[in-house]
């Protein structure tokens, strides 16, 4: 069974459809699309109202996450993907929350009780919530201890729930310490223990059924889908039997990192729902650095000359927890290099974006800033967020606020996915992308501002440029007014390593 996204995501992704569209042929520069006939003919355009992009809001506490909901819900975003939420060892790493101790849903994020009033906050707000679940593993501890919520646990034995008597864990004797010691070993990679954590026989019944009551849970608590961590350290087959009596409309979303020469691959992940494509991000790094953005949007097209998994089976993300710790992609420490990156991963038509939010630091193992207890501090986004601040550590970075992300968040809900009416065309290091006359990005890889005039597929009038953010409360431009003349032309300088971003839901008010 394939799972696709959940009931209360349905509503919000059904106007996009979830398979992504093959954008027109490019229209020349200097001729707009529907050179010959007056734009100003066309009928009155609408702003969509698709919501396919989700946000990683990392280590952020129940509580701060449903305060949040209401503006992310207006930004546009459909779902919100949280840390882990059941019991886990105690410590201030960040880590420590994916090792589980128990499937109770009590952690320093918060309880049982949060949790579900987040989720139902969030529903209101039109917005989904997709926890990560931790089921290939639990603690990489050697000595016995107590969880979050007062479990006691050894390394191999956790009284009424794992015993190692009774076969719930693999010892695969492949290697010294029987940690995975080569990827390019598809036995190594999922039965040995990834870095000492206490690998689960996750190919018995008896572990497959008690995962399956653990999401369960979670659906009866409220959440639109799972992110299945550690993925492929599992075999798809297991991955497929722990999800399969989930409501069938429920979002799964396997992590299978992609890696050169080795025998595990995302493809094999399809069969039981969605995959995060990693290759994404890290190639899309090297491209912003570069500064041609043409292969940007080519990534994951024909055109593109990496494989990644198909459209309709992916989704996209510029870093996330771990790869902003690797240095393996972009972070928000690359500034206005990572906003760029998000602002052209929101006007692709490859698959489906996941924009990160987490907190600033300088020690990798660094958790959130916690109280005397240990309890994660909710989170709050200071004014002036973006790409210029200085992020002292622990401090909330707030990246889906950024005004170029946030504003690229509302700029792909209301021009939707690509049509017959898309384009995309290429001037030098300018990109842009029209979607008739629902919207208009143009990005620039040029480390200097650039001026063009540039066709749009818009009716005439003004536009709010939301690069520089959403509307106002009150209905006004965060920043410049931008003139679409009567041919559907815009005369626009764009920003060093920015964009510009015009649609038809953001209209100067008056």
């Amino acid at each position: 069974m394939v799972h696709r996204p959940g009931a209360a995501l349905a509503a919000l992704l059904a106007v996009v459809g979830l398979v992504a569209c093959t954008p027109a042929n490019p229209a020349e520069p200097d001729e707009p699309s529907g050179a010959g006939e007056p734009v100003a003919s066309q009928a009155p355009a609408e702003p969509v109202g698709s919501k396919d992009v989700g946000v990683q809001l990392f280590q952020w506490t129940w509580d701060a996450i449903a305060a949040e909901c209401p503006a992310l819900g207006e930004a546009g975003y459909g779902w919100v993907l949280t840390s882990p939420p059941n019991e886990h060892i105690l410590g201030e790493a960040w880590w420590t929350a994916y090792q589980p101790v128990s499937y109770r849903v009590d952690s320093r994020l918060g309880t049982r009780e949060e949790f579900a009033a987040m989720t139902a906050a969030c529903a209101d707000a039109g917005v989904g919530i997709v926890a990560d679940a931790v089921v290939n593993h639990m603690t990489g501890q050697d000595a016995p201890g107590v969880g979050w919520a007062g479990s006691h646990y050894d390394h191999y034995d956790y009284p009424g729930l794992w015993s190692d008597v009774e076969g719930h864990f693999h010892h695969c004797g492949l290697t010294d310490n029987d940690d995975i010691a080569s990827y390019t070993s598809a036995v190594q990679v999922r039965t040995c223990e990834l870095v000492n954590l206490a690998d689960l026989a996750t190919e018995s019944e008896p572990v497959r059924a008690r995962l399956r009551e653990y999401l369960a849970d979670l659906v009866s608590l409220g959440v639109s889908g799972v992110r299945i961590d550690a993925a492929k350290h599992m075999s798809s087959a297991d991955v497929e039997a722990i999800t399969a009596e989930l409501p069938e409309d429920l979002l799964v979303i396997s992590e299978v990192i992609r890696g050169a020469q080795e025998p595990i691959r995302p493809e094999d992940y399809t069969d039981a729902g969605d995959v995060l494509e990693f290759a994404w991000g890290r190639d899309v790094a090297g491209i912003v650095k570069g500064g041609a953005l043409r292969l940007a949007l080519e990534l994951g097209s024909p055109e593109g000359s990496t494989t990644y998994l198909p459209s309709d089976a992916a989704w996209i993300f510029v870093d996330n927890h771990d790869t902003e710790r690797g240095r393996q992609t972009l972070s928000y420490r690359d500034g206005q290099d990572y906003a760029l990156a998000n602002a052209l991963m929101l006007a692709a038509d490859y698959a489906r974006p996941v924009v990160y939010s987490g907190y600033a630091f300088s020690d990798r193992d660094a958790g959130p800033v916690q109280d005397a207890d240990g309890a994660v501090l909710d989170a709050t986004c200071a004014p002036g967020v973006g790409p210029d601040a200085d992020d002292d550590d622990g401090s909330w970075v707030c990246q889906h606020r950024w005004p170029l992300v946030e504003g690229m968040v509302g700029w792909r809900a209301a021009v939707g996915p690509a049509g017959e009416d898309a384009s995309t065309s290429v001037d030098g290091r300018v990109v842009t992308v029209s979607r008739g006359p629902r919207g208009w990005f143009a990005a620039s890889g040029n480390l200097e501002p650039t001026t063009g005039r540039y066709p749009t597929g818009l009716q005439p009038g003004p536009y709010c440029d939301v690069a520089a953010g959403p509307l106002t409360p009150e209905g006004q431009c965060a920043g410049p007014t931008v003139e679409v003349d009567a041919g559907g032309f815009v005369e626009v300088t764009i920003p060093a390593k920015s964009a510009v971003a015009l649609h038809v839901g953001a209209r100067p008010a008056g």
